[in-house]
C-alpha cells in the first residue's frame, strides 16, 4: 500500500508541475486554457475555476493542458442554423444554445445568416417568424456555447494559441519540461539540506553491520587513497573498482586521523543488471558514501546533480537512437512502478532522488522532437520562425496524429516488456 501511495503522489507531482508550467505561461500570454488534466480517459474529479476546467482522469499515463485553438472547436455555426440566444444587461449575447432549445424558454431563437466569433464577435440572423428584419447581436467575449446542456466558452482569436507570437508559443510549450528541471533542482536542494552534500573523495560514511567493510576494519570517515597500485581520488573510482571485483581480495590504503593504514577487504557478491538489463554480478562492501553540510555546496549540488543526470539521460537516449542500446532498456508505467517499489523500501531520501531523476527524464523526453510531444510542437514553431509562416495546420495535424499512434504502439511494447520482466 505504501508503494501505491508513493507512486500516485510521485506521478501526481511530476505531471502536475509539468502541466502547471504550460498553464501558467498560457495564461500569462492571454490564452484561454480550456482544461488542465492529470491523466487520460474518463473523469474522476473535476471543477472549474477562472475559465479553466481542472480534471483528474482515470488512466495515469500523463496529462495535458488544452488551450483554445490547439484543437478544432466543438461548435461551428453556419448560415441556416437555428440557435437560441441569452443576453446580459448590456444586451450582449452570453449564451449560444445549439440544441435542446425548449429547455431555455426565455432565450431568443433565430436563424443564423452571418456570424463571426473570432474577430468582430457578432451574430446576424432572422427570427423564425420574420424573414425580413435582419437582426444584429454583439457577442460577449466570454459567451458560452451550450450543447447538450454543457457549456463551452467561446475563444476570440486573440485568446487562441495561434494568435500569439512565436516567442510566446515557444515559451508556453517549453514551460512544461522547464518546470520538471526546476522541480529536480528543488528536490536535490532539499536532499542537500537533509543529508548534506556527497563528499567527492572516497570517504567512508555509515558502515553496515556485518558487512565486508566492517569485517575488514574500515571505519566511518576513513578515506581510501589507493587500491593495490592504483591511486584513488574520487568515490566513483572507488566504487567502480569494488563493483568489478566481487569475491576478490582488494588491498586498500586508507587515511585515518592523518595516518595511513593498510587493510584487505573482500567485496561480497550482489545481483544487478547492466545497461541492456542483462543480469550481472557486482561487488559490494557495505558502506555508504560520506556527506557534509555546506550551504554553498548544497546550492551547487542542486544544479550540478541536475546537469549530470540530464547528461546521462541524453547519452543513453542517443545510444538508444543509434542502436547501441536495446529498446528493452525502456520502461513504461509498469516498470516505473516496480522500480518505485524497490526505491521506496530503501528509504525516503532515495525516493526523493528517484523522483528528481524521473522529473529530469520527463523533461528531456518531452523535448525530443517527436510528434505529439512538446518537442515536436516546438519543432513546428521553430520552422515557422525560420520560414516566416506557419506550416499548414492540416499537415501538422497529420504529423502529430501518426506520431501519436506510433508512440502509443511503443508504449504497448514497452509495457508488455515490463510485464514479462515481472514474471521472469
Amino acid at each position: 500500500m505504501t508503494t501505491v501511495i508513493a507512486f500516485i503522489l510521485m506521478f501526481g507531482v511530476l505531471v502536475s508541475i509539468h502541466e502547471w508550467g504550460h498553464l501558467i505561461f498560457a495564461k500569462r500570454a492571454g490564452m484561454l486554457v480550456r482544461e488542465f488534466a492529470i491523466g487520460f480517459g474518463p473523469k474522476i474529479l473535476s471543477f472549474t475555476k477562472n475559465e479553466t476546467l481542472y480534471t483528474i482522469r482515470l488512466i495515469p499515463a500523463g496529462g495535458y493542458v488544452r488551450v483554445a485553438g490547439d484543437d478544432p472547436e466543438i461548435v461551428e455555426l453556419k448560415p441556416g442554423h437555428h440557435i437560441a440566444l441569452e443576453f446580459n444587461e448590456k444586451e450582449k449575447v452570453t449564451k449560444i444554445i445549439v440544441n435542446n432549445k425548449s429547455k431555455h424558454p426565455h432565450a431568443r431563437t433565430i436563424e443564423v445568416e452571418n456570424v463571426d466569433l473570432d474577430h468582430q464577435l457578432f451574430i446576424e440572423g432572422y427570427e423564425l417568424d420574420d424573414e425580413v428584419t435582419k437582426l444584429h447581436f454583439d457577442v460577449d467575449r466570454k459567451a458560452m456555447f451550450v450543447v447538450d446542456e454543457r457549456e463551452t466558452q467561446i475563444a476570440p482569436y486573440d485568446r487562441q494559441f495561434a494568435s500569439k507570437t512565436v516567442g510566446q508559443r515557444a515559451m508556453q510549450l517549453f514551460a512544461g519540461p522547464m518546470m520538471n528541471f526546476v522541480l529536480a533542482i528543488a528536490i536535490f536542494l532539499i536532499l542537500g539540506l537533509i543529508q548534506g552534500v556527497p563528499v567527492e573523495e572516497a570517504q567512508m560514511g555509515e558502515i553496515q553491520p556485518g558487512s565486508p567493510a566492517e569485517e575488514a576494519g574500515l571505519q566511518e570517515n576513513d578515506v581510501i587513497t589507493k587500491i593495490g597500485d592504483q591511486s584513488i581520488s574520487t568515490w566513483i573510482q572507488f566504487t567502480q573498482i569494488v563493483q568489478k571485483n566481487p569475491g576478490q581480495e582488494l588491498d586498500l590504503v586508507i587515511s585515518r586521523d592523518n595516518t595511513e593504514h593498510e587493510v584487505t577487504v573482500v567485496p561480497g557478491e550482489a545481483e544487478a543488471v547492466d545497461e541492456n538489463r542483462e543480469p550481472i554480478t557486482i561487488g559490494q562492501i557495505g558502506v555508504n558514501r560520506a556527506f557534509e553540510k555546506d550551504i554553498l555546496g548544497t546550492l551547487v549540488f542542486g544544479f550540478e546533480r541536475t546537469y549530470e543526470t540530464s547528461k546521462l539521460i541524453i547519452t543513453n537516449l542517443v545510444m538508444l537512437v543509434t542502436g547501441q542500446l536495446s529498446i528493452d532498456v525502456l520502461s513504461g508505467p509498469v516498470g516505473i512502478y516496480d522500480a518505485t517499489n524497490q526505491v521506496v523500501q530503501s528509504g525516503f531520501t532515495n525516493f526523493l532522488m528517484w523522483t528528481a531523476m524521473l522529473s529530469i527524464n520527463l523533461g528531456i523526453m518531452n523535448l525530443v522532437p517527436l510528434p505529439a510531444l512538446d518537442g515536436g510542437r516546438l519543432m513546428f514553431v521553430g520552422i515557422e520562425a525560420v520560414r516566416g509562416k506557419p506550416v499548414a495546420p492540416e499537415k501538422e495535424g497529420v504529423f502529430h496524429f501518426i506520431g501519436f499512434a506510433l508512440l502509443m504502439l511503443l508504449m504497448i511494447v514497452v509495457t508488455w516488456n515490463d510485464i514479462q520482466r515481472l514474471f521472469l
